[in-house]
């Protein structure tokens, strides 16, 4: 009847943002209804606006606000004595002696049971806030009953009265009498809690309680009235998530949506990243069903401005398809009922006509996590590779990963022998997957991307990661099909829609419908999977990163005779028409399953180029936004990259040009147990595992002169010239220089900072060598010491003493004289690093005979010999 009555509260008002625009739009109200102008500021401190605090400084702060607005409105507005309803909720609490002579003296009949337990709520206020529930709503009711009974002339019950009035004052204002609750909540998750509070939530918001932003959304529409509205900004992810499935039932069934903004990510410059998703909404606290709520989409702008202006343009009807008018009787056909406002009843229809889900195929029992994963994973080339695989200590552990479909992302083992199993299964952290799982296929994926779902082939020598959720069949002939499903536009799709949060659960990829249309296509779809899992794995092998690696690709295809740009060249066909028959592949599983689930007016079968999984794809390989010049220059760089990083396996004896696959990769491995493999080698390995990297030819036996006898082994002597300066244009740089700067590099990224090839560096570089972790024995440093450092240092002073028989010469010119002086004074210098980095770090250390023992990890492996070996952040020791 009159905007007096209007009662607006942000029960986490903070400094009052909210309250002050709240003033704004209050003030224009009563001007259209006519109020005398200097009367409206009053009025809207005194009868519309309440907020609430636990911060006593924020609600300092909120007052200040409100009261430099009505000064705005009203000049004169400091002369008048008004207080805002600021209410900053302190903790009050009783001894039950002074409640028992209070109830004696007042009269025990008006102590309710609601007002004791009342009485008793705001002991932990400054912790719970207003999320608190008054058990006493009738407060006005009890404080007329009080002042009536006159407690406050009691001088003995005085400051037990003022305790009590300083309750009801609070409870009055937590309780339901709003017509209105606009909030911006604060975001913490269960795990964020103290222990108090996350005990007190599971006990009063069990629906709500994994968040307080949506316990706030659960408190919010009990302050608010019926028909009442609730306004606020949130995490998006309650319109998604299994863990708000009952708040979000209630919120559809009970309640109606009325509008909605999905912001999405970067809402709010001060706030980057992909983390802080947001959605503002206004809902009744109403139920009416045949409601159409009004949503703007607007996820796809990257920053505050481009949301700002894509909201207007929406609002204005410029662009209508980021606005939807859906029934919340919609989001119930998808299990879960995720707020999925956008999608189309196609893409619903599959849920209501299915008689089976992923669900019924699939069995989710458990998981494995070690409780230390310092102690119990490794990369697996960092172990021994004989002990990698089924009945040995170690076992492949897949454990997410980047984008990639059907077969990949391998790179971890897990300690699986018996007392890391015992380990899993005692220790209160860690888990273990149920052993019935246990050497059984299944299908993977990663658990938290900020793109597109991919789901990868479980093999049965692997067990998964927490991080890599997994499922298994009841009958492994649906594997191939399940496989193909996920893999599918429609599946990527309808998962971002039921999720489109960093996490990928089981819950929302077991909910999938599975229609039994698709049964007259299953011998199509498993040959397509099949395909499609086995190009992958040759992708995934052709990486010398790879467990199951087997040659270099690059020398594969070359007969020895051609060059290696014409290897290459061969070499990149291969990979286009590999790209070109799984693109085909998987648009083929694409148009089955769109046709059997009716999909055709919806999606169309083609794929970007761009999400062809594969490493030899430059298009997925790097960004698509780069031209197609910079790609094919990427790929050719790290290809010949790659080459030289295998031909130093191949030095060390790692690799093999005669024989497929890892040659010598256990601990201790000698140059003996090479040969035993390889009698009679094409390229002979290095025999001490030492390799220098200088600057200059200071040996023969050096990394660059090395690389050159095994190109011409590989690729012939005939065109040598031709084939050295394509590796050096394709690497940007003469081969020396690249080993000598680029190559730890490369290696520590291609390695992911758990390098198998260590580098031996004095401390300014002018002393490399090389050595392969695998082959290390505790005397390896004593050989680099006295046969390479001591003699490096040799030939440095015989080529000083040769400067100075120029320096003085006299057949020598000025020109001569002066530049053997200047290298002189050089070789000085790198003489005296030289001996700092023997008498201070090398010597000390070849005399403690190191041992290292690979299952250790090289984290703590690389730490033991310290300033000996090139620092790399995150890995040597501070």
């Amino acid at each position: 009847n009159s905007p007096e009555e209007i009662k607006i509260c942000d029960p986490a008002c903070g400094s009052g943002h909210m309250l002050v625009y709240a003033f704004e739009i209050l003030y224009a109200i009563y001007e259209e209804e006519g109020y005398d102008a200097p009367k409206i500021p009053q009025l809207i401190l005194e009868k519309n606006l309440y907020g609430i605090e636990i911060d006593e400084r924020a609600g300092e702060l909120a007052a200040f606000s409100l009261f430099m607005k009505a000064r705005e409105k009203y000049r004169r507005f400091f002369r008048k004595t008004i207080q805002p309803n600021i209410c900053v909720l302190e903790n009050i609490s009783f001894e039950s002696h002074e409640i028992k002579n209070y109830l004696n003296t007042v009269n025990p009949d008006l102590f309710t049971m609601d007002l004791q337990t009342l009485l008793y709520q705001f002991k932990e206020a400054d912790n719970f806030g207003s999320l608190i529930r008054p058990e006493l709503t009738n407060i006005p009711d009890v404080l007329r009953l009080l002042d009536e009974k006159k407690v406050s002339d009691d001088m003995f019950l005085q400051d037990t009265h003022k305790r009590v009035l300083k309750i009801l004052n609070q409870a009055d204002y937590l309780s339901p009498k709003y017509h209105i609750v606009v909030a911006n909540p604060p975001y913490m998750g269960g795990g964020g809690m103290n222990g108090r509070l996350g005990k007190w939530v599971q006990d009063n918001y069990p629906e709500s309680k994994a968040d307080l932003f949506a316990i706030f959304i659960d408190r919010n529409l009990n302050m608010v009235l019926a028909k009442g509205l609730v306004a606020m900004i949130t995490m998006q992810s309650w319109m998604f998530l299994s863990s708000f499935a009952k708040l979000r039932f209630r919120m559809i069934n009970e309640h109606t949506i009325l509008s909605m903004m999905h912001l999405g990510a970067r809402a709010f410059d001060s706030i980057g990243g992909e983390v802080v998703s947001t959605t503002a909404f206004i809902m009744k606290k109403y139920f009416l069903s045949e409601y159409e709520g009004n949503y703007l989409r607007l996820i796809h702008g990257n920053s505050e401005s481009e949301k700002k202006m894509l909201f207007f343009q929406t609002v204005a009807g410029k662009n209508k398809s980021h606005s939807f008018h859906v029934s919340s009787s919609n989001f119930k056909a998808i299990p879960g009922s995720p707020i999925a406002y956008w999608i189309g009843e196609d893409f619903i229809a599959p849920f209501k006509k299915c008689k089976k889900s992923i669900y019924d195929l699939t069995i989710s029992d458990g998981q494995t996590k070690t409780g230390n994963n310092d102690k119990y994973l490794r990369q697996h080339w960092e172990v021994s590779r004989s002990d990698v695989g089924i009945k040995k200590k170690w076992l492949q552990h897949p454990k997410g990963g980047p984008y990639r479909k059907w077969y990949g992302n391998l790179d971890w083992v897990i300690d699986w022998s018996d007392n890391a199993r015992k380990h899993y299964r005692k220790d209160r952290v860690a888990r273990i997957l149920p052993e019935y799982l246990w050497g059984r296929r299944g299908v993977s994926w990663t658990l938290i991307t900020t793109g597109a779902a991919s789901f990868r082939i479980l093999e049965s020598d692997q067990i998964f990661n927490l991080a890599a959720p997994s499922l298994f069949f009841h009958d492994d002939e649906e594997l191939e099909v399940c496989l193909g499903f996920l893999n599918t536009q429609y599946s990527v799709k309808l998962l971002n829609v039921m999720n489109p949060t960093l996490n990928l659960n089981v819950g929302e990829v077991r909910s999938l419908p599975m229609l039994e249309a698709i049964n007259a296509e299953k011998s199509r779809i498993k040959e397509i999977v099949r395909k499609c899992v086995n190009l992958s794995k040759i992708d995934w092998n052709e990486s010398e990163l790879s467990l199951h690696f087997s040659n270099f690709n690059l020398i594969t295809v070359s007969n020895q005779r051609s060059t290696i740009k014409e290897s290459y060249g061969l070499l990149k066909e291969g990979w286009y028409n590999r790209v070109k028959e799984i693109k085909y592949l998987e648009e083929d599983n694409n148009r089955i399953f769109i046709k059997a689930y009716n999909l055709e007016n919806v999606l169309v079968p083609d794929i970007p180029i761009s999400d062809i999984t594969l490493n030899c794809n430059p298009h997925y390989r790097y960004s698509d936004k780069k031209k197609e010049i910079e790609r094919d220059k990427l790929l050719r760089s790290d290809t010949v990259k790659d080459f030289l990083s295998y031909s130093v396996g191949c030095m060390f004896g790692r690799y093999s040009l005669d024989k497929p696959g890892i040659i010598i990769a256990d601990r201790g491995a000698t140059i003996e147990d090479y040969y035993s493999r390889i009698p009679k080698p094409t390229f002979e390995p290095d025999d001490d595992n030492v390799i220098p990297i200088m600057d200059v030819d200071w040996f023969s036996d050096d990394i660059a002169e090395r690389f050159k006898r095994f190109l011409k082994v590989t690729f012939g002597e005939e065109h040598y010239t031709e084939n050295l300066g394509f590796i050096e244009k394709a690497i940007g740089k003469n081969l020396r220089k690249y080993f000598l700067k680029d190559f730890y590099t490369y290696h520590l990224r291609m390695y992911k900072k758990r390098p198998i090839y260590w580098m031996f560096s004095s401390p300014k570089g002018n002393f490399n060598a090389l050595i392969y972790m695998h082959r290390y024995r505790p005397d390896t440093v004593s050989i680099i010491l006295n046969d390479y450092l001591r003699e490096f240092r040799t030939k440095l002073t015989a080529r000083k003493d040769n400067l100075e028989n120029i320096s003085n010469s006299t057949s020598a010119s000025q020109g001569e004289k002066t530049k053997a002086l200047k290298e002189i004074e050089n070789i000085k210098k790198i003489i005296e690093e030289v001996n700092e980095y023997e008498r201070d770090i090398l010597y000390p250390l070849a005399t403690k005979q190191v041992e290292i023992e690979l299952d250790d990890g090289i984290k703590t492996n690389y730490k033991k010999f310290g300033k000996a070996l090139k620092e790399v952040t995150g890995l040597s020791k501070k």
